[in-house]
């Protein structure tokens, strides 16, 4: 039993075999006009210069914005402000009666007041960093709001410590 030939075998993954063509010619430019990769949303031209005298250009891409490292770490300081104050208020009430409280609340008010210093610190350079004006292709940065949060979550985690060490010395000591 002989079947008639049949269309070629096709499979149903990978790239399609392409029919066959003629060898490109040994004349031919090597140097063939390959289109640029159209723009993705990462990666947009800002401008393009042409080489003087040649037929090439220089394309200078556009940076994304990226989040400041300053002002994440701002923000960080700052919440860890107010939980250090938060345990200054634990242990200068809990210890009161017993006499350690003022010294333990002490300790951590300074650990508060360091982490304050931190987050202020960071913020204002965060804020400075925001504000330069990026030169064309440098990295610009933004975060301007986590930078002002970290310095008032800084500062109110070292008003939050104090207010909590003189309550813990009033207790203590009454």
């Amino acid at each position: 039993m002989t079947q008639p030939p049949g269309p070629p075998y096709q499979p149903s993954f990978g790239p399609q075999p392409t029919p066959y063509s003629a060898p490109p010619s040994p004349y031919a430019s090597p140097y063939a006009y390959v289109p640029p990769p159209p723009p993705t949303a990462s990666w947009q031209p800002e401008r393009i210069d042409q080489v003087t005298g040649t037929g090439f250009g220089l394309v200078h891409l556009q940076v994304a914005p990226l989040t400041s490292g300053a002002a994440i770490g701002s923000l960080v300081a700052g919440i860890g402000a107010i939980l250090v104050s938060l345990a200054v208020f634990c242990f200068g009430l809990s210890g009161a009666e017993e006499g350690w409280g003022g010294w333990a609340a002490g300790a951590f008010v300074l650990l508060s007041v360091m982490a304050c210093a931190g987050a202020v610190s960071l913020g204002v350079f965060a804020r400075r960093q925001i504000r330069r004006a990026p030169e064309p292709g440098r990295i610009r940065f933004t975060g301007r709001g986590l930078s002002t949060a970290g310095i008032v979550c800084g500062i109110t985690g070292a008003a939050l410590s104090l207010v909590a060490l003189g309550l813990g010395l009033a207790v203590q000591l009454s």
